[in-house]
């Protein structure tokens, strides 16, 4: 994995958890994702005081919500909607309550399960939030509620379109496991009396994700495949992406 300078991969706010620039990771062809321009996070929904300072900060022009719109109207979208370009993309159609998932399972496979769920029924939104990334202005940031499963998808994907190597796609996403406890201790915090079943609860190991990409290349033949066929990411799309993202 490259050298990633010191606290400028995760972004640190007071209420949110998971907030980490996507810069630095190394590109097939040499070049490399620039930092400052692609952001991915927990639900922007927390932004107050401070955090929202810090947000603004950032120059942000692009944000992508990729949780289903009864989340957002629960939990709140990002404060002042209309200073972005914003969009709802909900990737996932399945919902269920990982608090609730049996125990006795094996998690992992599980949770890959899911994943598979939604590349089958999210190709829409999917290929909308890449072309987004790839065409809206930026920097952009996209993020969902923990920022772990639906927004690391997201972010093996375009790391997958930008060429790096699957190594670092599965480092990325096992950083979630940084955010493990404080995304524990908000879910108990928000449930009081409620017990949550399923001890894998926030967790992201790269083994999950490593599952993921098995699964699409024996299904599609290639992660790459997948997002050129059935998403319908066009060669247009991937040249302004890597256009846009590497430098």
């Amino acid at each position: 994995m490259p050298h990633t300078p010191p606290g400028r991969r995760h972004v640190p706010f007071d209420r949110l958890h998971n907030f980490r620039d996507l810069g630095g990771y190394r590109s097939a062809d040499g070049r490399t994702l620039a930092w400052g321009v692609l952001y991915r996070a927990d639900s922007l929904g927390k932004l107050q005081g401070a955090d929202w300072d810090r947000f603004l900060d950032l120059g942000i022009r692009t944000v992508i919500d990729l949780r289903y719109p009864w989340e957002i109207e629960a939990k709140g979208r990002i404060p002042q909607p209309e200073r972005f370009t914003y969009a709802n993309l909900s990737i996932e159609h399945r919902p269920y309550d990982q608090a609730e998932i049996d125990p006795a399972l094996d998690p992992w496979r599980y949770l890959a399960d899911r994943f598979a769920e939604v590349a089958e029924d999210g190709v829409e939104e999917i290929r909308r939030t890449i072309e987004l990334i790839a065409t809206g202005p930026g920097p952009a940031v996209f993020h969902c509620t923990s920022g772990k499963d639906r927004t690391g998808l997201i972010a093996a994907l375009v790391l997958t379109l930008l060429d790096v190597p699957e190594e670092e796609v599965l480092a990325d996403f096992a950083l979630t496991e940084l955010a493990t406890e404080r995304l524990t201790a908000d879910w108990h915090a928000a449930h009081p009396g409620r017990t949550m079943r399923w001890p894998a609860y926030g967790r992201a190991p790269a083994t999950v994700m490593s599952l993921v990409l098995a699964d699409l290349t024996a299904r599609y033949g290639s992660p790459y495949a997948y997002l050129t066929g059935p998403v319908g990411i066009t060669p247009d799309t991937v040249s302004r992406l890597r256009e846009r993202l590497l430098t």
